[in-house]
């Protein structure tokens, strides 16, 4: 059996890409920061269908705790699957936060690098010796970072999925002569629990949103989730250092 490793799976797009990549036969790790409910809920879900899961935690804006992470992974790998190997990465743990380019704080700035590139990098460098050849990895970024995407109050947040999209293309190209495929999904505006519920918060938001959506709702879960699954798949063989924008059509 072939297993993925998927970051940020207590809820959202990470829960959706787990339950959707389990749904096609393979195990997944999954991790979770502060959620642990919510990845042992991930989890149930899995197993309700009938596959594999271990939940794991980890902090990915803090480096000094992946090598602990990655003796933790080859533990559940040896233990649950009979594998010191695993197959697939998908780099989706991270946070969102509105700050207008004037208001934006260093620490702010900092937090958003070490969790959404420094985090990604050094996750992937520190995992790399315990991947398979001729697996895949997907880095979650997003269309703030695209031309279509672009919004006030995110100059930080796409700054650094920004960066995640040009490392994907270096990735890539490093990786390829392990048969490792690297390329990023894009997400448009998704209905998670990103910015601290904001659409929980704030439901005045989802109408301006929609409006600008050509399939006239905003994402869920799901649709990316179906989209990262089928990139690590092997309908996905011939593609890699892709940028894919999942976002039914925002900005058409």
């Amino acid at each position: 059996m072939k297993v993925a490793i998927v970051t940020g799976a207590s809820s959202g797009i990470g829960q959706g890409a787990a339950v959707a990549i389990a749904k096609r036969g393979v195990g997944v790790i999954l991790t979770y920061g502060a959620n642990r409910q919510g990845a042992l809920d991930t989890v149930a879900a899995i197993e309700e269908e009938g596959g594999t899961a271990v939940a794991l935690p980890l902090d990915v804006g803090e480096t000094a705790g992946f090598p602990a992470f990655r003796a933790s992974v080859a533990d559940a790998l040896s233990g649950t699957w009979q594998r010191d190997t695993f197959d697939h990465l998908v780099n989706n743990a991270g946070f969102g936060q509105m700050s207008m380019f004037e208001d934006t704080t260093e620490e702010l700035f900092d937090r958003f690098m070490r969790v959404l590139l420094k985090g990604p990098y050094f996750l992937t460098q520190t995992l790399l010796p315990l991947m398979a050849d001729g697996g895949a990895v997907v880095n979650v970024t997003s269309n703030s970072a695209l031309s279509t995407g672009v919004e006030a109050g995110y100059s930080a947040y796409a700054t650094m999925k920004g960066g995640l999209t040009v490392l994907t293309r270096y990735m890539a190209k490093e990786f390829s002569r392990r048969g490792i495929r690297v390329n990023a999904v894009a997400p448009g505006s998704t209905r998670t629990r990103i910015s601290d519920d904001a659409f929980e918060r704030f439901p005045e938001v989802i109408e301006p949103i929609e409006a600008k959506t050509a399939f006239g709702r905003v994402g869920e879960p799901e649709d990316i989730g179906m989209m990262i699954a089928t990139l690590v798949s092997e309908e996905s063989r011939w593609i890699t250092a892709q940028s894919i924008e999942v976002s039914g059509g925002y900005g058409l």
